[in-house]
């Protein structure tokens, strides 16, 4: 604990509770992933999630639905000023976002790098190398990751580069999966340089997206740099507080499950889109719960070039008080959560076998099976 940090300094309030419920109620209808899985935080850092990630969802539909042109970054900057001066937009996203941002001393200079992302995707960026891609990673999840790692109390510079890692092997993750859609949507986030090298031109394959073992090499290729940043990331998720790493070993390792399912459609990862199994998302939770020796060599990685930047900004900034932690006599009450989350996967995959049996059945019937023709009788 640096010198520096106080026991004695008053540690600023939470964001207060009607403001983070208008939050919750935003990301259980717009984001219903995110919902689900701070569930799974401690109670103590649920609000502060829930306010983090409902500030970010609101830069991202504004820069999406308006295009994001300069007034509307310019809009998102200001609103930045406003709740880093301590006088936010009254809006309960921004008093959230701001009540958070001071009570776990958030640089300023991640959510500005997160809008950046966002406006990238907005100008319609080309990616020309990995280290771009990376730097777009670094942007829309890297900063995640980091702010993740302050709300967690972990300031380390080397464990906030490892959060970094991690939140940028998602986004790569993300990218491999949704090759697809993204192109119907007139995106492309995979290297281009790596593309020619396949032999596919991508403005060509753009007006034209069609599946190839081509293709699928250069996606192949991004999945093994995201494994390396994965694995990298495990010996950060192991300095976080013990509460806190079974629902970070958890993205960890469904998020890489993502690459090893996209790898096995192949050729054909444009008509299918590549989704975890139940049953396997219940070996990998339990994985998750089980995750120790992690390669703790790997801490003395530097972060990578396109997050340095964002691990200098949290060194720059070292709060007065000490930032407040999960505490280890929760530790009980996470793994429950993790085995009531290992149930409901079980529960959802009885659920699915039923309606694959019932559209079987339906099929049949309606095919002139035996059902049909008695019926008809």
């Amino acid at each position: 604990m640096p010198p520096s940090v106080s026991d004695t300094v008053p540690v600023p309030p939470p964001p207060n509770p009607s403001d983070v419920a208008v939050c919750r109620a935003m990301l259980r209808t717009g984001s219903r992933t995110f919902h689900a899985a701070s569930l799974f935080l401690p109670a103590q850092m649920r609000d502060a999630a829930t306010a983090l990630y409902a500030f970010c969802r609101m830069a991202d539909d504004a820069v999406d639905l308006g295009g994001g042109g300069p007034e509307v970054l310019e809009d998102l900057r200001h609103r930045l000023d406003l709740a880093y001066g301590d006088r936010p937009y009254p809006s309960p996203v921004d008093r959230a976002f701001a009540a958070v941002a001071a009570r776990y001393a958030i640089p300023r200079a991640l959510p500005e790098a997160l809008i950046e992302g966002f406006a990238w995707d907005a100008e319609g960026r080309r990616y020309e190398t990995i280290d771009e891609v990376r730097a777009y990673g670094a942007r829309v999840a890297g900063t995640v990751g980091a702010m993740m790692a302050l709300l967690m109390g972990v300031r380390d510079p080397a464990a906030v580069a490892r959060a970094t890692d991690l939140g940028v092997a998602m986004q790569l993750s993300n990218i491999a999966r949704d090759v697809g859609e993204d192109a119907r949507n007139g995106r492309l986030y995979l290297p281009r340089a790596w593309m020619r090298e396949a032999g596919i031109d991508p403005d060509a394959w753009m007006r034209n997206p069609v599946d190839s073992p081509a293709l699928a090499s250069v996606v192949r290729r991004l999945l093994a740099v995201a494994d390396g940043l994965y694995t990298r990331s495990e010996a950060g998720i192991a300095m976080l507080p013990s509460t806190c790493r079974p629902g970070i070993y958890a993205a960890r390792f469904l998020y890489c499950e993502i690459g090893r399912e996209v790898e096995k459609l192949g050729a054909d990862m444009l008509s299918r889109r590549a989704v975890v199994p139940g049953r396997r998302k219940l070996a990998l939770l339990l994985k998750s719960a089980l995750a120790a020796n992690p390669a703790l060599h790997l801490l003395a990685e530097p972060p990578l070039p396109e997050t340095a930047y964002l691990v200098e900004a949290v060194g720059a900034q070292v709060p007065a008080w000490r930032i407040p932690t999960p505490g280890r006599s929760r530790l009980r009450a996470a793994e429950e959560r993790l085995i009531w989350l290992l149930t409901l996967f079980e529960r959802l995959e009885r659920l699915q076998r039923a309606e694959r049996m019932e559209t079987r059945h339906r099929r049949h019937t309606s095919d002139g099976g035996p059902q049909a023709n008695l019926s008809n009788a």
